[in-house]
C-alpha cells in the first residue's frame, strides 16, 4: 500500500499520508516540507469534520447513560441561547437535528472559519454574538439535511450544559480513555507544543500551523492512525468495553442511517444520520466522515459488513489535488470495490411537471445565497428514459429510473436521487445531502439578465474610459471619470490581502474594510456620473445606460446583503 499511497501523493503535489486499514497502517511523505522530515506511522494529524463522527459517539455516550435525550429541546438546554425558529410551537429545535445536520441552521460565516482572533480555550458561545441573527431555521427542523459546523458547536455547548464541564476535557476522559485513543484529544494542539504532529501544508507545499477556531467542536481533532482504528473497530462493535455496555448497539448501528428528512421518508437511503454519512462510492457502500482543516485532509470509512474500515490523513490542504484517488485506492486494498449492477427495467415515469430548473434549497452557506441561486442552479429535463439532471457547474448525470421517485446515477449500487413533493407542495430534487426546489424559470431569468447586464455594463465603463485615458480625451468633467474610478477602486484591496493570511478573511482588516468601502462607493460613482451627465445636458445613451446596468446591478446585489461586501459580518 506504502508505494501506491506514495506515488499518489507525488502526483497530486502533496505532502504526506498516514493510513490504517485496521489489519495494516503505514505513512508516506513528508511530516514537514521545510526539514524534509518522513511522515512517521504514528505520527499525529488533524482531522477536521471527521471530529464530529468522535463528539457524535460522545453524545450517543451521553444518551446512552440517560443523561440526555435525542429528543431534547436545545432551547430547553441552552436558555441562553436565542432561536429564531419559526416552527418552535411544532417543531422545535432537538439534540437529534444538530446531530443529523438537520437543524435548519446555516453553514458558518466567513469569520467563524477564517480568523485569527479567538482563543484556544474560548467560550464556545462566543461564536453566537447576541443580535447577530446567526441562528435563524431556514426550514422545518429535521426535514432536510444542510451541512452545520454552527449546529456542531451547538451540540458541545448541549454537553457542557449537561456534563457542567469543558467538552474537551470531559469527552477526553469519558470517551476517549475508554476507547483507548491515548493519542487522540478533543483540545488544541500545536506543532509548537507537541512535536509529533505533522505539519500541515497549503497550496504549493506552504508550511501552516494549527490555529484555534471559533466553531472548533466541528473541525478540532487531534489522532493517530492506530487511535483511528480503534475507534473504527468500536463503531462496529456491539457497543461495550470489556464485555460491559458503554454505548447502546442500537444507537451505533443507526449512525450513518439517515431518519426523518422528507428524502429518507421517500426511499432514499444514503444520507447523514448521528455524525456518520452513507455514501455510494468507488464502487461500495460505506458510512464514512470525511473532514479539512488549515493544512490537512482526512476520511474514515467502515464497512460494517465484512467489519473493515480504513483511515487516512493528509497534511495538505489543496484545492486542486484529487483527494478521492486515495479513498478508491483503500477501497481497492480491502477488497471492497465491485462493478454497479445493471440497470433493471424500472416502471416508465412520467416527468410531466418535473423538468425545468431547480435552486439549492436550503444552501449551505446563507449569506451566498445570491450566489448559489445564479450560478448553481439544476436544470432537469426528461431524456428518453432517462431523466437529464444538469447542474450549471458540473457535468451533466443521466439518472436512470428506479422505482417510484428514486433514480440512480451512473455508477452507483443504490438511488442516489429522489423526486418528491414537499409538505409545502414544492417540488423537491434530493440526493439526501442537498435538495433543490423547483422555482419558474421567471424567478431566475431577471437574476441572470442582471448579472450579464451589470457586468456588461462594467466591461463597457473599463475600456471606454480607457480608450478615453489612452487618447487623452478625459476631462475631469467627463462622465465616465468617478464611475472608471469607481471600478478601478475595486483592485485597491487586492494588495492588502496578499500580503495578509487567508486566515484573516473574516477578520476586519485593511484589506476587508477597504473591500467593504469601495463595494459600497460603487453605485454612488454611477450617480456622480449621472450627475455630470445632467448638470451637461449631454446625454450620452451608451454612457447611461452602461452606468444605469451596473446601478441595478449594485441594487440587486445589497438586496441579497452583498453590498457592501463585508467579510467579517
Amino acid at each position: 500500500m506504502a508505494p501506491r499511497i506514495a506515488a499518489l501523493l507525488q502526483q497530486q503535489g502533496l505532502d504526506g499520508a498516514v493510513w490504517t486499514t485496521l489489519d495494516a497502517q503505514g505513512a508516506a511523505g513528508v511530516s514537514d516540507a521545510r526539514s524534509g522530515e518522513p511522515m512517521r506511522a504514528d505520527a499525529r494529524v488533524q482531522v477536521g469534520s471527521v471530529a464530529k463522527a468522535v463528539l457524535a459517539t460522545g453524545v450517543l455516550r451521553l444518551v446512552s447513560e440517560r443523561r440526555l435525550s435525542l429528543d431534547a429541546r436545545v432551547a430547553a438546554l441552552l436558555p441562553g441561547v436565542a432561536f429564531d425558529n419559526p416552527w418552535e410551537n411544532t417543531d422545535p429545535l432537538r439534540v437529534r437535528h444538530l446531530l443529523d445536520h438537520t437543524s435548519g441552521l446555516d453553514d458558518a460565516r466567513f469569520w467563524q472559519v477564517f480568523s485569527l482572533r479567538p482563543r484556544a480555550d474560548g467560550p464556545l458561545a462566543a461564536a453566537f454574538p447576541p443580535e447577530s441573527g446567526l441562528l435563524r431555521l431556514r426550514h422545518r427542523p429535521g426535514t432536510r439535511f444542510s451541512y452545520s459546523n454552527m449546529g456542531y458547536t451547538l451540540l458541545a455547548m448541549v454537553v457542557e450544559a449537561v456534563v457542567e464541564q469543558a467538552y474537551e476535557r470531559y469527552f477526553d476522559a469519558a470517551l476517549l480513555a475508554p476507547l483507548g485513543m491515548h493519542d487522540s484529544s478533543f483540545a488544541f494542539v500545536s506543532q509548537d507544543s507537541d512535536p509529533r504532529l505533522a505539519m500541515g501544508h497549503v497550496e504549493h507545499g506552504e508550511t501552516h500551523p494549527a490555529v484555534p477556531s471559533w466553531v472548533r467542536p466541528a473541525g478540532q481533532f487531534t489522532t493517530t492512525a492506530a487511535d483511528m482504528g480503534r475507534f473504527a473497530r468500536f463503531l462496529m462493535s456491539d457497543g461495550s468495553i470489556g464485555g460491559k455496555p458503554f454505548i447502546d448497539a442500537v444507537l451505533l448501528h443507526r449512525m450513518g442511517e439517515p431518519k426523518g428528512t422528507e428524502a429518507a421518508r421517500a426511499g432514499l437511503s444514503v444520507g447523514y444520520g448521528l455524525g456518520l454519512r452513507k455514501v455510494d462510492r468507488h464502487g461500495a457502500l460505506a458510512k464514512c466522515h470525511s473532514g479539512n482543516t488549515i493544512g490537512f485532509r482526512a476520511t474514515l470509512c467502515l464497512f460494517p459488513q465484512t467489519q473493515q474500515a480504513f483511515f487516512i490523513a493528509i497534511n495538505a490542504d489543496s484545492e486542486t489535488a484529487d483527494y478521492h484517488r486515495f479513498d478508491a485506492a483503500l477501497v481497492q486494498a480491502l477488497g471492497r470495490a465491485g462493478p454497479a449492477p445493471p440497470a433493471s427495467p424500472a416502471p416508465r415515469f412520467d416527468s410531466r411537471g418535473w423538468e425545468g430548473f431547480y435552486i439549492p434549497s436550503p444552501n449551505r452557506f446563507d449569506s451566498m445565497r445570491f450566489v448559489d441561486t445564479v450560478f448553481n442552479a439544476v436544470h432537469v429535463r426528461s431524456d428518453g428514459a432517462q431523466l437529464r439532471f444538469a447542474p450549471f457547474q458540473s457535468a451533466a448525470v443521466a439518472l436512470d429510473h428506479a422505482g417510484k421517485g428514486l433514480f440512480r446515477a451512473p455508477g452507483k449500487l443504490m438511488p442516489s436521487h429522489v423526486l418528491l413533493i414537499s409538505a409545502q407542495g414544492e417540488r423537491i430534487i434530493s440526493t439526501g445531502t442537498q435538495s433543490y426546489a423547483q422555482v419558474p424559470l421567471m424567478r431566475l431569468l431577471p437574476l441572470w439578465t442582471s448579472m450579464a447586464a451589470g457586468m456588461l455594463g462594467l466591461a463597457f465603463i473599463l475600456v471606454s474610459a480607457t480608450v478615453r485615458v489612452a487618447r487623452r480625451s478625459m476631462p475631469l468633467h467627463d462622465p465616465l471619470l468617478a464611475p472608471f474610478a469607481g471600478v478601478l477602486a475595486l483592485l485597491l484591496p487586492l494588495p492588502f490581502f496578499y500580503t495578509q493570511s487567508f486566515l484573516q478573511l473574516g477578520d476586519l482588516t485593511m484589506a476587508s474594510g477597504l473591500l467593504a468601502t469601495v463595494t459600497g462607493a460603487l453605485p454612488l460613482a454611477m450617480l456622480v456620473g449621472m450627475g455630470e451627465m445632467w448638470r451637461r445636458r449631454k446625454l450620452d445613451k451608451a454612457v447611461l445606460a452602461a452606468l444605469v446596468a451596473v446601478l441595478q446591478l449594485a441594487a440587486v446585489l445589497a438586496a441579497w446583503g452583498l453590498l457592501p461586501l463585508r467579510l467579517w459580518a
